[in-house]
């Protein structure tokens, strides 16, 4: 039976958008992810360059009846780390850096990520996306290598609850 499951490939069916605000996060606007300061970083990550993590801490449980000790969940944090192409210094920097010029160190907005659907189909009322609250941290030039292109990595610094695929853009 879990062999007739379908999947949906990752390649080429996530949206990742850089929005300036967004009032309810469990609700966006589809207004405020297409403002005109909403940036499509999508096609400036590389192909592992949307990390989010989480870590999730355990409370033990321990009781005198018994010789078993039990877990609660504990506290639970967010993170997030992206990697993106790097242009600067090049004949495109000024036209097609977009992601290393909106993620400038210490600026506050909201990742937004669409997965599932093309990256081709626009955002629509009624989709699930993600959303986290952001700061950007400081840029971290990644090694050339050979045979790729130049690369920046960044920490974004969670700031807020993030919405997992629960937010319906309104």
């Amino acid at each position: 039976m879990a062999a007739d499951i379908p999947s949906t490939p990752a390649d080429g069916n996530v949206l990742v958008k850089l929005v300036p605000a967004i009032a309810d996060t469990s609700a966006p606007k589809l207004t405020e992810l297409n403002v005109a300061g909403a940036v499509d970083i999508s096609c400036y990550l590389t192909g592992g360059g949307y990390k989010p993590s989480l870590s999730e801490q355990v409370i033990n449980d321990e009781r005198l009846c018994t010789t078993q000790t039990y877990e609660q969940k504990g506290r639970s944090q967010r993170g997030l780390e992206v990697e993106y192409i790097d242009n600067t210094n090049s004949p495109n920097a000024s036209t097609f850096n977009k992601a290393k010029d909106t993620l400038v160190p210490g600026t506050t907005q909201y990742l937004v990520v669409r997965t599932g659907l093309p990256y081709s189909t626009a955002l629509a009322v009624g989709q699930k996306v993600t959303v986290y609250p952001i700061t950007a941290g400081e840029y971290n030039d990644m090694p050339p290598e050979a045979n790729s292109v130049l690369k920046t990595g960044q920490k974004l610094f969670v700031t807020g609850q993030v919405k997992i695929a629960v937010s319906t853009v309104a």
